[in-house]
């Protein structure tokens, strides 16, 4: 894997409630990546970026809402994201991390 694909592969963290329930109690953070990423991919880019230990990565795939506009029909986007397990006493720290 090259280090420009490694670059590209995470999006954004995902910042909800229930991400953040996740990261304090589970070690578990949650990233919108690339559509076609995989999990090998998200977990070089996670250590590398982070320079932390992944244990885990599990991927979601998620349809966007068919909505009606004016009387047109239209489709949201849909977003692949990443729910990343670290290794016990790891975190990730995104205000340090920019």
């Amino acid at each position: 894997m090259n280090q420009e694909r490694i670059l590209k592969v995470l999006l954004a963290p995902h910042v909800s409630e229930k991400s953040a329930i996740m990261a304090d109690s589970a070690e578990q953070y949650v990233f919108k990546v690339v559509p076609n990423a995989t999990k090998t991919e998200v977990k070089a880019a996670v250590e590398s970026l982070f320079d932390v230990k992944v244990q885990s990565v599990n991927m979601i795939n998620i349809k966007g809402k068919r909505k009606v506009f004016k009387g047109r029909a239209g489709q949201r986007n849909g977003v692949r994201k990443a729910i990343v397990r670290l290794a016990p006493g790891q975190e990730i720290d995104f205000a340090s991390a920019e």
